[in-house]
């Protein structure tokens, strides 16, 4: 019985610093630091998905950020198991939180939503959950430097993959229980922050329809590049106005669209890309990189910059800053 106690106190106190460890917080002089990678693309046995973990790793050493989100279609090749190998490998190695949202592209090789949720939430260090449908829906609460309050809110979720509506073609959309989710969640945090919505980031795959509106706001110029057209859902199921309506959400970043990196702002909410992380194994017409997003604790705003595989500097900016 004593030795049998004895496990059970190892385990519990095993998970509780598991819990512990996995708390992402300010630090001493109130910045917390993102890397966000989006659309690796990485496919087994092509040397040009080398380039995306040379990407990664290089990225992760010379920022040594805080947090680590991919954005989407992290591997899009067979056997896929491998490819998630190829990521996950140096990640946990890192030591460093991180987090994925699904692509489009995941699911579609030789892995189930659900095999690859299993894959990424044993990974060490990862702050995914799993659903019925694969990764959940999550909100990663930063916690204050000076207390265990939460201090600021990223939303990592899922823009789904393909419209399941046979009259409407296209990709797909967030769906009802998500914006109950999300509108629930927001509400329940401001609550606890004595009615006062918390500062929040959302990181998803799929850019929202506001994205087209944002870029032609004249009001604010976008700083960076746009090659190609967006390509939202046909169908606007309401996420932005969610957003709009709650207050918390100050930016949003996705991937998708390999060719933009730009970062706009449409009614008091910046919209941006990524940069494609990946190696040539899809389109891509310039220089990988990343997106880099710091924090400041008590403001509602970030600075934010790409940083290229070569290790230049580009598109920095702040929010609100240049955008209103």
């Amino acid at each position: 019985m004593k030795k049998q106690l004895i496990l059970i106190l190892l385990i519990v106190f095993a998970f509780l610093g598991e819990l512990n460890a996995q708390q992402i917080r300010f630090h001493k002089d109130g910045t917390f630091k993102i890397v966000q990678f989006t659309d690796t693309h990485v496919v087994p046995g092509k040397v040009e998905s080398l380039d995306a973990i040379k990407l990664i790793n290089e990225m992760v050493d010379k920022e040594q950020p805080d947090l680590i989100v991919f954005t989407g279609d992290v591997v899009t090749g067979k056997p896929a198991r491998k490819g998630w190998e190829m990521v996950l490998t140096p990640l946990a190695q890192k030591g460093i939180p991180f987090c994925i949202v699904m692509g489009n592209h995941d699911a579609e090789q030789d892995l189930t939503r659900s095999e690859i949720a299993d894959i990424v939430t044993a990974t060490p260090h990862n702050l995914n959950k799993k659903s019925n449908k694969g990764l959940s829906d999550i909100t990663l609460e930063i916690q204050s430097s000076k207390n265990d309050k939460t201090s600021a809110v990223l939303y990592c979720m899922d823009s789904n993959d393909y419209s399941k509506v046979d009259t409407v073609k296209g990709y797909g959309w967030f769906s009802f229980d998500q914006l109950q989710w999300y509108r629930h969640t927001s509400a329940r945090l401001t609550q606890i922050n004595e009615g006062k919505p918390l500062p929040a980031l959302a990181f998803f795959h799929i850019a929202l329809p506001e994205y087209k509106e944002a870029y032609k706001n004249e009001r604010n110029n976008p700083v960076g590049i746009r090659l190609e057209d967006e390509c939202p859902a046909s169908v606007n199921s309401g996420m932005f106005t969610a957003m709009l309506e709650s207050k918390d959400v100050m930016g949003v970043f996705v991937g998708h669209d390999h060719d933009n990196d730009y970062l706009a702002s449409l009614y008091g909410i910046a919209l941006g890309y990524g940069r494609f992380s990946g190696g040539r194994t899809t389109y891509i017409d310039f220089q990988n990189g990343a997106r880099i997003i710091t924090l400041k604790e008590g403001e509602r705003g970030f600075s934010t910059f790409i940083r290229l595989q070569d290790g230049s500097e580009i598109c920095k900016t702040s929010f609100p800053g240049v955008f209103k």
